[in-house]
């Protein structure tokens, strides 16, 4: 029997004379004397319900300024508010006063919060972290679920997605990622160097390599999927966009409807981003998307392998960091490249080359490359070859050669050491436009030997798809073929203009939206022109067919250079351009040749000098110029 001493009763009515909540001792009832007892004779609770008892850490961690202000602020509080409710009300009290304190009057303990820190720091030893192991994958990257969307598509809806550059998704073969290849992967990918760490080499990954596999432009502007929310807040109202995004459910009811027209294009790139290409950590699809779809006709002249690749790299850098459970980002790229990148086995058939690689895997083709890679040993047996110049040659494509295996040329990838290792990852979320570019620019270091290739008899189509061209050649013949295409990209000439399109559609973009910005001309007629001092070029366009020529003008010690090159078809047209100076004159008879729009420097081409002594009073340069309609120009 535990006697207990009684306290006296409480007048529950009277407040005034009842103590704080947090000043009142609780009596032990019976209940809890009986468990006291079972505790010191050693007699516990049941094993189902036994708790877990929180492990003790030595040193806790420093408070921060916050509490050191509290702490002072309460103690102050409870003393000058006796008639207050409790803690609750102190430290409500103390919030709102905190809220209002001005910067200056918070330093003095932030200061001594700082001070505690740093004690802490100087005599805690640090703890080697854990890296963290992932042991299931969980991703919304769902190729199968695009796959079933694309079955129900229309001719019309086809034809559709083709206009604005996304053609190459409708050749979709898988349905399934291959999960523990994916995440043997992101274990070896560095989101730094933004490369892969496989078969003792490091791989770096460019939007070019997007391209490859996925067939997804990799030139043109960048995707902007930020800016104001007034920009897009009818096309928010149309999806039912929420803070967790669009439905995925409410984009397939859309699709499922067979008209083409805008709203279909709309809904087809969000779902085709939320579930394959730049799918996020959560279910449904991020409504950032939608600031880039406010002007659809626009869609095919971004850098959507850029793009890819730079959510991918974003997407897990966030998982590592542990600020997301799910991997986001296109996984099924990961995969592709790897296939396509690593050879595996002994000698195999040739297979018909097939651009992009995602039209070479289907699922039938992915178990045969898994059970190859079984047989090996598991995922990175094999030998790294080249990307660019193996295309299609995965599992079922590759054909080895003894004598010389061509490999692609990457870095030796060397053992890092520990503090290296956290330095890589501190820094994965500030990588520099510079970095950027220089990762881009190994793609030009890309070394491969000879690799036999045998096309297949219906050829492959020319690489200008999306531009317009629907050509299929030889493979042989392909890089010839769109070299001298008719819809090879151009770029707009002016420098704040991004636009890159075949020739003809970039001749009427420049027409509609630049018409103010150049010179009209008939061709084999003189025309004056003149560059002030400033000016470095002038676009002319051509009345009869609108083909554009940019007239350029450097600067050289003695004079400044002129030439005319040609923004259009890969024809050459002949051109007089002359300099005058009293009765003497300065004459160049030359071809236009053909460049893709901006130039960067003087190109390898005739040009004529024209001394400073021919400038003008106010330094500008005066011309006079004649662009021929064919090579022969008339008698004069």
């Amino acid at each position: 029997m535990v006697e207990v001493e009684a306290s006296p009763p409480l007048d529950l009515n009277d407040k005034a004379s009842s103590p704080p909540h947090h000043a009142m001792s609780m009596v032990p009832n019976e209940g809890e004397c009986a468990m006291g007892k079972r505790k010191d004779q050693g007699i516990g609770e049941p094993e189902g319900s036994r708790k877990k008892k929180k492990k003790q850490v030595a040193t806790p961690r420093p408070a921060c300024s916050w509490v050191h202000f509290s702490r002072d602020f309460i103690k102050e509080y409870s003393a000058t508010h006796p008639e207050s409710s409790g803690l609750k009300a102190a430290t409500k009290a103390a919030s709102d006063a905190w809220k209002l304190m001005d910067p200056e009057e918070k330093a003095k303990y932030t200061t001594r919060a700082r001070e505690v820190w740093d004690k802490y720091l100087s005599s805690t030893p640090a703890r080697a972290p854990k890296p963290r192991r992932q042991t299931k994958l969980v991703t919304r990257c769902s190729p199968g679920r695009l796959l079933n969307v694309l079955q129900r598509l229309t001719p019309d809806q086809k034809e559709a997605v083709k206009s604005m550059g996304f053609g190459s998704i409708l050749g979709l073969r898988c349905r399934t990622l291959r999960r523990s290849l994916c995440l043997w992967l992101l274990e070896r990918f560095n989101t730094v160097r933004r490369s892969l760490e496989i078969c003792g080499e490091r791989i770096p990954l460019t939007p070019r390599d997007v391209e490859l596999v996925m067939g997804l432009p990799a030139s043109g502007k960048d995707v902007v999927n930020s800016g104001s929310d007034e920009l897009i807040l009818e096309l928010r109202k149309r999806y039912n966009a929420t803070n967790r995004g669009i439905s995925v459910r409410l984009l397939e009811e859309r699709l499922a409807a067979p008209e083409a027209g805008e709203d279909f294009k709309r809904s087809f790139v969000l779902y085709v981003m939320g579930t394959l290409l730049c799918p996020t950590a959560r279910l449904d699809v991020s409504p950032s998307f939608l600031h880039f779809l406010t002007n659809m006709d626009v869609l095919h002249q971004y850098n959507w392998g850029k793009f890819l690749l730079d959510r991918l790299v974003r997407e897990i850098s966030r998982f590592r960091q542990g600020k997301q459970l799910a991997v986001g980002g296109c996984l099924l790229f990961l995969q592709l490249f790897y296939y396509e990148s690593v050879a595996v086995g002994a000698a195999y058939e040739s297979a018909p080359v097939a651009f992009p690689c995602l039209f070479s895997w289907g699922e039938e083709e992915i178990s045969e490359r898994e059970k190859q890679e079984k047989e090996l040993g598991g995922y990175g047996s094999g030998e790294v070859v080249c990307m660019e110049r193996g295309l299609g040659m995965g599992s079922l494509g590759y054909k080895a050669q003894t004598d010389s295996m061509p490999l692609r040329a990457v870095e030796p990838m060397q053992e890092l050491s520990h503090a290296q290792d956290m330095d890589d990852q501190e820094y994965e979320g500030t990588f520099t436009e510079q970095e950027h570019a220089h990762t881009d620019s190994i793609q030009g270091n890309v070394a491969c030997a000879e690799i036999e290739v045998v096309a297949g008899s219906g050829g492959v189509p020319c690489g200008n798809i999306k531009y317009g061209c629907t050509e299929v050649v030889d493979y042989s013949k392909k890089r010839d073929h769109e070299e001298a295409c008719a819809y090879a990209p151009r770029a707009c000439p002016l420098q704040n203009c991004n636009v890159v399109d075949s020739s003809k559609q970039l001749s009427l973009h420049f027409s509609s939206k630049h018409w103010d910005s150049g010179r009209r001309f008939q061709y084999d007629s003189p025309l004056r022109v003149s560059l002030s001092k400033k000016e470095t070029f002038l676009v002319l366009q051509a009345e009869k067919d609108g083909v554009l020529f940019l007239l350029s003008k450097g600067t050289q010690s003695i004079g400044h250079t002129v030439v005319i090159t040609c923004i259009g078809p890969r024809e050459f047209f002949l051109y007089d351009v002359v300099s005058e100076k009293g009765s003497s004159s300065l004459r160049l008879k030359s071809f236009a040749h053909s460049f893709p729009g901006k130039i960067e420097g003087l190109p390898p081409v005739d040009f004529l000098l024209v001394p400073f002594s021919y400038l003008g009073s106010s330094g500008q340069l005066d011309l006079e110029i004649c662009i021929w309609s064919s090579t022969e120009p008339g008698s004069e």
